[in-house]
């Protein structure tokens, strides 16, 4: 059973358009630089060319990734019903009771996940650990650095 992935509207319009570019408009690029390596002559000696072989490997891997994703995928649905429980989509405040800190975060897919600004992956300690909740509820994280306990304050779609 292949993996699903969940992903927004937005971030599959993303996927979709990364996808057309590496195949339109990269693979053309990558090709012409294999094209020049090979006109140096002795391929063995010729790190311009193992460079360009190199960029070939990444483009086609992404390539991979990105089909494999967009053959696999679940559109996360916005639906209301009427529930203040934190689900995928929710964005969250939290209350860090360790360092009396709030903290805003939005509950994604694990493909958009971007802890740096925000986006928690449903498939993270942190994010686990809240879905389901409500507001006003203790919530305690089992994170690699130990347990940390917060509250939940808010929870919106």
């Amino acid at each position: 059973m292949a993996k699903e992935y969940k992903l927004s509207p937005e971030r599959l319009k993303e996927l979709q358009d990364e996808l057309n570019y590496l195949k339109t408009v990269r693979e053309k690029e990558v090709a012409e630089l294999l094209k020049e390596a090979r006109s140096f002559g002795d391929l063995s000696e010729n790190s311009e060319y193992d460079e360009a072989k190199n960029e070939q490997g990444k483009l086609h891997s992404r390539l991979a990734e990105l089909e494999d994703i967009l053959s696999n995928y679940v559109i996360i649905e916005e639906d209301d019903d009427g529930g203040e429980y934190v689900r995928l989509g929710s964005t969250v405040t939290v209350l860090d009771k360790e360092f009396d800190e709030e903290l805003t975060y939005k509950i994604v897919g694990s493909q958009e996940a971007d802890p740096m600004n925000g986006a928690i992956s449903e498939d993270s300690p942190f994010g686990r650990a809240l879905l389901g909740k409500n507001a006003g509820d203790d919530v305690t994280v089992d994170a690699p650095g130990g347990l940390v306990e917060y509250t939940l304050l808010k929870v919106e779609r």
